[in-house]
């Protein structure tokens, strides 16, 4: 299904990174795995894209190591480079890289927030502006620019949770990241989309009560785990084909067996004031019935 694509995936050192990397490759692209080899905390650095390398090639696929930092600038643009320096050609950019540092607000350092905010937001951000830099040229030079950005939100950017304002409040910003790509390189064929993937990862492993960590090489192929980080893995590979060229702007989380279109902040109730401009005076009963469709304002039924 990507015989001949070239792909890179940051973060695919591990679980859901990793998972995608093999994913891709099973269906024939040449994959770039990135992934700095920090701990989930974002610290130190290792080699650990060297695994999920070994993985692809013996399984008969191609990859070739990056152990570049998505936040820094010459790094996220040199991943662009060494897929066209390999292969001349990037078709598929998958932003996975993440990391945690939870706390509830009164307890966390503006550290760890910068931190955090650096990986799943600066880093995706880079990495597009590269890819989507070539792909524009191509267009410009009437070549195919046809290419896929494929970001990752997460269900804390989604609904919140608690004592992760750092990691909700990026993974909600992917998805405008996203939403706004998608409008900016529609003209030049590209699709860019939001994954919502779960799993045991060992970001989940961070959390009081958490299953075990899963490592996607850890199951057997086509078999099926409902904690396997490489759940989404096979939608992730459908997004970056040549099918799936209509669907752009979208946000689509795979939880075990099942796939599920977000459609989040669409308007709800809506009342009309008929022109008028408000008045905060009147506006309860309005807010109370129309909108949140209880039997009246608030405080007056309370002391009722």
């Amino acid at each position: 299904m990507l015989e001949g694509k070239v792909a890179v995936v940051t973060g695919a050192g591990h679980g859901i990174g990793r998972g995608h990397a093999l994913e891709l490759a099973r269906h024939g692209a040449r994959v770039v795995v990135n992934d700095l080899g920090t701990s989930v905390f974002g610290e130190g650095s290792s080699k650990d894209a060297d695994l999920t390398v070994a993985l692809i090639t013996e399984r008969g696929g191609t990859a070739v190591a990056d152990y570049g930092n998505v936040v820094d600038e010459a790094d996220a643009e040199a991943m662009i480079e060494r897929a066209l320096d390999e292969w001349g050609r990037i078709d598929i950019l998958v932003n996975n890289a993440g990391i945690v540092r939870d706390g509830a607000i009164w307890n966390l350092t503006t550290e760890a927030w910068d931190a955090v905010m650096g990986v799943h937001v600066r880093g995706p951000w880079l990495t597009s502006r590269a890819a989507a830099r070539h792909w524009r040229s191509l267009d410009k030079a009437g070549l195919d620019s046809r290419g896929r950005i494929i970001n990752t939100t997460s269900g804390a950017g989604l609904v919140g949770n608690f004592g992760q304002t750092s990691y909700a409040t990026a993974k909600a910003a992917v998805v405008g990241l996203t939403l706004t790509l998608a409008l900016e390189l529609h003209r030049v064929g590209v699709t860019v989309n939001a994954i919502g993937p779960a799993g045991a990862t060992r970001i989940t492993g961070t959390m009081p009560n958490a299953p075990a960590v899963v490592e996607p090489d850890e199951i057997p192929e086509d078999s099926f785990h409902p904690l396997d980080p490489a759940g989404s893995s096979p939608v992730v590979a459908w997004l970056a084909s040549d099918e799936a060229q209509y669907v752009t702007g979208q946000v689509i989380r795979v939880i075990g067996d099942t796939i599920h279109l977000m459609q989040g902040w669409l308007e709800g109730a809506s009342a009309s004031n008929d022109g008028k401009r408000w008045d905060a005076s009147r506006i309860g009963d309005v807010m109370a019935t129309q909108i949140f469709r209880t039997r009246g304002r608030g405080l007056q039924t309370w002391s009722s």
